[in-house]
């Protein structure tokens, strides 16, 4: 006996009436919707069926709810702390405002009143809805939430920045808590570290340098890939500020005659918490610390954001979903590899696979994939590493990087009986990957037969989609940058940073874009590896079969309008 077909709901049936929606597709929405317990208005939405400005007119109507403008309120006139985070991002209902024993709550479907009930019944206070637009609802909760967890972010003076909740990484225990902050009373090296790292996470930047010198301290951010001086303390605090750093990623404070490695995690609110990997280097005049700050969510942001072509990205996803083979990824520090292996690694982590991974150190955690650290002082390196996974059964290995011989024989051989293995070099291209790996001693028949895919990568500054400028560039400079005759005569608008920038963005540059050259190993180029060719004659192959390098792929990210020729050339060669 067949199924009824589900009763079309007040809302769906208007929107059918009013042609917004065809039948079909809103019987099918609602069913679906009702399946993965979302609301109806929002899985339109999310999935592109409607707009959200012509169902909110319609459920208006339909229901006699006031329509209001989510635009023109104020994010501080929000009650705080009277309905819970999760009952607002579960229901998608944001309170606006208390008016005695009323409460006003934004909704987009009016339909739901489980979220009305549930908020009244959690708050003790009646609720009313108010209708407004899905697209502009899900954007304000997200900033409000932000908001909220950035409260620790926002206006922390004075004695607010001694009480930060700051940790080793391994300990995260008040007890814990309390013998590192007692461990130094300094209190002014306090605040100031503790502003040093939150100033950091609030303006995105990726590094943070504490330098000491003969008569001058100086404190460096690098936003966007660019170094730049925030703060120059008095030189004697530089012994105390290296104390604090290194008791916080607990480290040896006594030992300042060689480098150290440690972690910190800085707890801002209950749900999130930052990480920083953190180096000592013995210098002249002191200790120089680098903090790396260590964000989770890269790797989860998706590949169409990390900037590959059409083409690459789909020789990136054939090539992770080979059941064998080996995939480099190559470039200098800072230029993004691990967040693209573990972009790669979040998309094979499922159920059905064991993925294991050996790191120095281990940068992003992951549910689901078995990550560890390498620690040369109890002789665990990556090759004891390796080995040790080939006995755990693996499906998936990411090696951090191959240095010596034996880590790359391993890795050869875990690839060629039956395993995907992915790894970085330090190297500039792809055909000198190949060149480094035979001057490491890997014998040339190893490489043709195990390599599957190389990517050398750059990072470059993204333009300001805000205050981005044209500029006009003669067709003999254009041709000289390396475009072709075909790119000239079809006409090149070029764009430029705008010096003073805009209140979105830094020196006309917001975020960073990867540059990629992403080379298959293919019959031909395996030919080339087996005669011990070199990286010319492979970098030539590589070319005649299509696969741009890094050099091109910058210009066609400059023909595009994402960055300019100036960041380009400051990422990439001429040849």
């Amino acid at each position: 006996m067949a199924s009824e077909p589900v009763p079309l709901s007040g809302l769906a049936r208007r929107l059918v009436d009013e042609s917004i929606l065809d039948a079909d597709s809103a019987i099918k929405s609602t069913e679906a919707a009702r399946k993965e317990g979302t609301p109806f208005v929002t899985y339109l939405v999310r999935n592109g069926l409607a707009e959200a400005r012509a169902i909110a007119v319609s459920a208006s109507e339909e229901f006699g709810v006031p329509l209001m403008d989510l635009t023109s309120y104020d994010l501080e006139a929000i009650p705080k702390d009277l309905v819970k985070d999760n009952l607002i991002r579960s229901h998608s209902a944001l309170p606006l405002v208390r008016r005695g024993m009323r409460l006003f709550v934004a909704v987009s479907d009016p339909t739901n009143l489980q979220a009305l009930d549930e908020i009244k019944f959690h708050t003790g206070v009646n609720t009313e809805a108010v209708l407004v637009e899905e697209d502009k609802l899900q954007a304000i909760i997200d900033q409000f939430l932000n908001r909220q967890e950035d409260s620790g972010l926002g206006d922390l003076e004075g004695d607010d920045l001694e009480d930060l909740d700051m940790a080793a990484f391994e300990e995260e225990t008040d007890e814990d808590d309390q013998e590192v902050g007692s461990a130094t009373d300094d209190t002014p090296v306090v605040r100031f570290v503790n502003k040093m790292l939150l100033d950091a996470i609030k303006t995105g930047a990726s590094d943070i340098h504490f330098e000491p010198y003969e008569k001058t301290y100086r404190v460096r951010f690098r936003t966007d890939g660019i170094l730049h001086v925030v703060s120059n303390p008095p030189s004697n605090l530089g012994t105390r500020l290296a104390a604090r750093l290194k008791v916080m990623s607990e480290m040896d404070i006594s030992e300042r005659r060689v480098p150290q490695d440690g972690r910190i995690k800085m707890k801002l609110s209950k749900t999130r918490a930052i990480d920083f990997r953190v180096n000592t280097l013995p210098t002249l005049w002191g200790e120089k610390i680098v903090l790396r700050i260590l964000d989770p969510s890269s790797a989860k942001m998706g590949i169409e954001q990390l900037g590959f072509e059409d083409y690459q990205q789909q020789l990136f996803m054939d090539a992770i979903h080979q059941p064998q083979g080996m995939i480099l990824v190559t470039g200098p520090t800072g230029s993004g590899k691990t967040v693209t292996l573990y972009t790669g690694l979040n998309i094979l982590n499922t159920f059905e696979r064991n993925i294991a991974t050996a790191e120095d150190p281990v940068e992003i955690n992951l549910e689901g994939i078995n990550q560890v650290n390498v620690n040369h002082r109890v002789g665990l390196d990556f090759a004891t590493a390796l080995r040790s996974f080939l006995r755990q059964d693996p499906d998936v290995v990411m090696v951090g990087e191959i240095r010596d011989l034996e880590t790359a024989e391993i890795a050869i051989k875990a690839s060629q009986t039956g395993h995907m293995v992915l790894s970085t070099l330090h190297t500039n291209s792809a055909a000198e990957t190949l060149t480094r790996l035979r001057n490491m001693g890997v014998p040339a028949f190893n490489l043709a037969t195990s390599v599957n895919l190389i990517i050398a990568q750059r990072l470059a500054r993204r333009l300001c989609p805000n205050c981005k400028g044209s500029i006009d560039v003669p067709g003999e400079t254009l041709l000289a940058e390396g475009f072709t005759d075909e790119q000239v005569d079809a006409g090149i608008e070029v764009f430029e940073p705008n010096a003073a920038g805009c209140d979105k963005c830094n020196d006309g540059y917001k975020g960073r874009v990867g540059i990629y050259e992403v080379v298959k190993i293919t019959k031909e180029m395996a030919q080339i590896i087996m005669e011990d060719g070199n990286s010319m004659e492979l970098a030539k192959q590589a070319s005649t079969l299509g696969f741009k390098n890094l050099r091109l792929a910058g210009l066609e990210k400059v023909i595009q309008g994402v960055t300019s020729l100036a960041e380009v050339n400051r990422v990439t060669t001429g040849h």
